[in-house]
């Protein structure tokens, strides 16, 4: 099968697009690579694909496609998801089966000093994914939503049937929105989506702007760390193995329903995805301590805005419909992460 995946120099796109590829799927992968964080681990994350960063600096054409060298089946365009004319193009030649649209602007607190970017990447160009869906006659799309979308929740876990109209930040806001839209396209053209409410997911090659990064990179590096809230959080920490387990569990089911009459199928669907247990943050803390072998310096503040104190995934939807069984024991899942931090980052 023929699957796009865009943001595959992100976190989770690097690591489902090599999944895919594992299991002998043609993965198209498409990413901007803007300067939200560090563009070198992005660009490390494509090079473990086996997509050349100095071809792609080199190119003056949105359009090139950039082959890679470690598999046949992959292929990169480095394109922006609000380029409504390239998009098109790629979807026209590329003629996908599925999509899974990862991409977009990350960052719940960032989405506060900068909201056109948020408005730019998860809105136009989510819409641009939709529309090309129905202009080439794409029937399966997988999307990334988020946790954020409970926002001012009280009740917990979190179940997809809650409320989700009291988001705290523009992040949330158009994660929801993503979700609205997709019930439309849904709805109007037969268009299979599937949306993924991702709780805190955490491994090796992830956000430097996430808490196991900065965590790490603080206490290897002798700084205090920030524990916001006085410590009083907690988060459905997901280890990325078990995320990636279950989008490709939802990517085959996608893929088979498209053999039948696709109105034999549920059409819309949401589901949470995460590990069904929330951890303390001085918990998570603590296991980061011990995985490291150093205590950390702590500097305890208020809650930042935007942010929420507890996040808490109820996953028996993916578990009924998809057999999902999210394993990773934190201990496990922190210790990969910090080995792959000092072998990347270099031994501290």
């Amino acid at each position: 099968m023929k699957i796009l995946v865009t943001g595959t120099a992100g976190f989770i796109g690097y690591h489902l697009a090599t999944k895919l590829l594992e299991l002998g799927h043609e993965v198209i992968g498409l990413d901007n690579i803007n300067d939200y964080y560090d563009v070198n681990l992005k660009y490390a994350r494509l090079e473990k694909l086996g997509i050349s960063r100095d071809e792609i600096e080199k190119s003056n054409s949105k359009l090139k496609i950039h082959n890679s060298t470690f598999s046949p089946l992959h292929k990169f365009y480095k394109v922006d998801l609000e380029d409504a004319e390239a998009i098109n193009h790629i979807f026209k030649v590329e003629q996908f089966d599925a999509v899974v649209n990862l991409a977009a602007q990350a960052g719940v607190r960032y989405s506060i000093e900068n909201p056109h970017a948020y408005m730019n990447s998860n809105i136009i160009g989510f819409i641009n994914i939709l529309e090309a869906c129905r202009n080439y006659n794409v029937k399966n799309l997988s999307y990334a939503s988020s946790s954020s979308v409970y926002g001012l929740n009280k009740s917990q876990p979190f179940k997809v049937e809650d409320k989700t109209d009291t988001p705290v930040s523009l992040y949330a806001a158009t994660k929801k929105s993503n979700e609205l839209m997709a019930h439309t396209y849904s709805h109007l053209y037969g268009i299979k989506t599937t949306g993924l409410r991702f709780f805190t997911v955490y491994g090796p090659w992830g956000r430097p702007d996430m808490a196991p990064m900065l965590f790490t990179d603080a206490i290897l590096n002798d700084r205090a760390i920030k524990v916001f809230n006085h410590g009083n959080m907690s988060r459905d920490f997901t280890y990325v193995d078990d995320i990636i387990d279950g989008i490709i569990k939802v990517i085959k089911s996608q893929l088979n329903n498209s053999k039948l009459n696709i109105q034999n199928s549920k059409l819309f669907n949401i589901y949470n995805i995460g590990n069904n247990a929330p951890v303390s943050l001085m918990d998570f803390i603590q296991t980061i301590e011990i995985a490291i072998g150093k205590v950390a310096t702590k500097n305890f503040l208020p809650m930042q805005d935007g942010d929420v104190e507890s996040t808490y995934a109820d996953v028996s939807g993916l578990i009924n419909d998809f057999g999902y069984k999210p394993d990773t024991e934190l201990k496990d899942g922190i210790e990969e992460f910090v080995k792959w931090y000092k072998e990347f980052y270099g031994e501290k």
